[in-house]
Formats: C-alpha cells, structure tokens, sequence
C-alpha cells in the first residue's frame, strides 16, 4: 500500500519548533518513505489524500495506562489512593472477566485513537485479551502483565508473563512490544524483583513499573529497606534493562541521578496525580538532566479520560504554576513529551515518535480549520493549549488508515459502546 498526503502542513517532531507549511508525506506499507516541502514527486500511489487545511504529526503516544480500566470509569472517584484502591478499584476488579478485559480495553482504544493516540503502553491481567483487542483495532501498544510479588499468585504471573512474552514479543505484525509489569516496589519484594529481573534478562525485554507514586509508597520502602523506592530497585539490580518508571512524583536529586545513569524512561501522569492527591512530579528537573520523560493518562478510573491532547495542556500549566514560571515547559517540549520523548521513555525512539524517512507510519491529521485554531500566529501553541481530541480528523497506524473524516475502521464503536454498558450493568449489580 502506498499512501500519499499532500498540500499538507507537516509537523515532523525531529527538532523542537521545524513546520513545513506546505509538504508532503509518503507511506510505503508500514513505514514513511518521504517528508519534503512542496510538491510530491511524481509516482503510483494506491491513496492520494488531500491536506488542505489539515496538520499532519506523530501519533500520539501514552506512556501509562490501564486500559481495560475504562469500566472503572466514575465509578469511585474523590478519594486517597490506598482507600480508593483497596475499597473501591481491586473488589471490582476481581469481577472482571477475560471478556470484560477485551471489551473494556476495546473501548479505551476506541477513545483514544479518536483523540489520536496512535500507541499505548499496558499494564493488567488477562493481557492476552488486551493482544487480541490490539491485533483487532490496529493500534500499536506496549503490554505488561501485571505482577503482585506478595500475591498468592506471584509465580503463576511469572509462568504467565514468560509464556505472554511467547506468545504476543512482536504480535500484531510488530505492533505489540512486551515488557515484564512488577506492580511496585512495595507490592514487589526484592526478591522477587529479582526474579522478574532474570525473566527479563532471559527474554531480552525490559520492565514496567509504578515508582515512588505517593508518600505513603516512600515511608513504606523507607521504613522496611531504608532507602528510596528508585534507590531500592538500583540496588536489587532492576536498572540493568530497559526500564519504563511510572509516576515518579517524589524523587530526589540522588534518585534522578540513578535515573539520569540507568537511561530511564519516566511516564509522567499529571491528571491522575493531581485528581489522586499524590504530588508533582520534577519533571522539568528531570528533563534538565536528559531524562526521557513522556506523558500518559493512567487509567480511565483515575483521570477520567484517555486524551492526550488534554494531557499536554494540564502538563504544561501544572508545572508552570508549580514552578510560579510562566516559561517552564514551553508547548513544544510538553508535546514533544507526547511523541518523540515519549517514544523514547519506551526504548522506541529508532521506531516511532517523528515524521521521518524509515520511521513506523504512525500520523495523526488535525483539522485546521476550527475556530479555536484561528488566528495561527503559533501552531504548535495552538495544538497544546486550544486543541481538542474532537480535532483529529484521521489516523494511519502502521501505515493502515484506522480512522478517517472521524469514522473508525477498524472498530464497531456502536458494538463497545453497547458491549462496556452490559458489562458496567452485571459489575453493580453482583
């Protein structure tokens, strides 16, 4: 398949503010060919698709979610995290069905590749169904089974995760990359921590993990092993592969110079942590010290959406009324957290995160012509702190058109929709 967009402003995301006003890009099957100004070259194209008007960037890339958590949604809200986790979140979770998990993780990929989020990274159980809803839909994603390490099912997670890595590294035609998903580590002893690191050095993935989300997480690690939650896992070794740390909220400078030496990856979820209480995260701290630092919503039951756009305007304001700086996190570095950084906290800057000559063929096309788009004096101010999810007029994931003029492909959204409210109606009444 060769898919040509022309007359298009091009938003690449290799340097921090290059626009091409008006260009052109090129898709052969599942990677982009060319990105130029101007007019295309001549040549057979099996799609010619007119950009008049429309903007065309990374897709973008949520760097923490749980994504069947969509059926959670308003169901507890305003409450601490332990409380709203330990009451409310895991009784209700322990009705889930594998059948529940793909309809309720069909409804997040509904929502969020109609606000442009062209891959997303997964941490639950019964992951296989979240693979099958992702090799369905055509999104790219990034899935961990998650792990309790002083749960009675601690091994069978281990012997799950191990056979997932079997089943789905490199599934969806290469859309699906795995990594290992121990919860925490106050929810992951070392010891057992170790064993998820030797898991991962067999296997050759790297690990998700929630790290130093709340202070309750700190007092907990501090009291038992005496050090910090990012200082514990350098010590049990965890840091010797790939790691994607969620939250991050209350680290320290040593904490982010072990993050800074180890390369790794922060997600950074602004909306949850403040709906959870949890804190602010450094993030411009940490991205003064090279830190890859991406964006992500957490899950549906504690932001209550799965926008990104939205993500990156809250991101920016929160840390600049933080900092009492207005120019803290200026709107192309809070996007560039949303593509090209995010791409790399996930280990796959050489794969996704630009508009660029041997990069995936994931884009988003934003329609222009909008009132709260008009003057245009800065597109890229423009996109952070006036655009909406309802912006996003096409998709293309791996090369494949998977929503245009805002009718999706791939999905029956009328089906998910009807699907989620039987579930949602069966989970209260039990």
């Amino acid at each position: 398949m060769r898919i040509l967009l022309q007359n298009i402003t091009i938003l690449p995301m290799t340097s921090p503010k290059e626009i091409i006003e008006k260009g052109y890009v090129i898709i052969q099957d599942q990677v982009i060919v060319a990105v130029g100004p101007g007019d295309p070259p001549l040549g057979e194209y099996d799609r010619v698709i007119d950009g008049t008007n429309q903007l065309v960037m990374p897709g973008l890339i949520n760097t923490h979610t749980h994504a069947a958590m969509t059926l959670l949604r308003s169901y507890a809200d305003d409450l601490p995290l332990m409380e709203w986790l330990e009451t409310k979140i895991w009784p209700m979770e322990d009705r889930l069905t594998g059948d529940d998990i793909y309809w309720g993780t069909m409804l997040a990929i509904t929502e969020m590749i109609k606000s442009g989020t062209t891959t997303f990274t997964d941490m639950y159980f019964h992951m296989d169904r979240v693979a099958e809803a992702v090799e369905e839909s055509g999104i790219r994603a990034v899935l961990s089974r998650g792990m309790i390490g002083i749960g009675p099912e601690n091994q069978l997670a281990l012997e799950q995760s191990r056979q997932f890595i079997q089943d789905w590294q490199g599934g969806a035609q290469g859309r699906i990359t795995v990594m290992l998903g121990p919860h925490a580590p106050y929810t992951c002893p070392p010891d057992y921590l170790k064993q998820v690191l030797s898991l991962a050095q067999e296997t050759g993935v790297g690990i998700n993990i929630h790290v130093a989300e709340t202070l309750d997480e700190m007092d907990t690690i501090k009291g038992d092993y005496g050090m910090s939650p990012v200082a514990l896992l350098e010590k049990t070794g965890v840091f010797e592969v790939p790691v994607l740390a969620a939250h991050c909220v209350h680290v320290n400078d040593e904490d982010i110079a072990i993050l800074k030496e180890y390369g790794v990856g922060v997600a950074h979820n602004p909306e949850s942590n403040m709906k959870l209480a949890s804190g602010i995260a450094p993030v411009p701290r940490m991205l003064e010290e090279g830190i890859a630092v991406g964006l992500g919503t957490d899950g549906a039951s504690s932001n209550n959406d799965l926008d990104m756009l939205q993500e990156t305007r809250t991101c920016a304001l929160l840390h600049k009324v933080n900092s009492m700086n207005p120019t803290v996190l200026p709107a192309e570095q809070v996007l560039s957290m949303a593509t090209s950084l995010g791409a790399k906290a996930l280990h796959l800057e050489d794969q996704i995160g630009c508009l660029e000559p041997g990069y995936k063929a994931d884009m988003i096309l934003i329609n222009l012509d909008q009132p709260h788009m008009t003057p245009r004096y800065d597109l890229i101010a423009n996109l952070v702190y006036a655009g909406k999810a309802s912006d996003v007029d096409t998709v293309i994931i791996d090369g494949n058109i998977v929503m245009e003029n805002r009718q999706l492909v791939t999905i029956d959204e009328k089906k998910v929709l009807h699907q989620c409210r039987e579930i949602a109606r069966r989970l209260v009444q039990n």
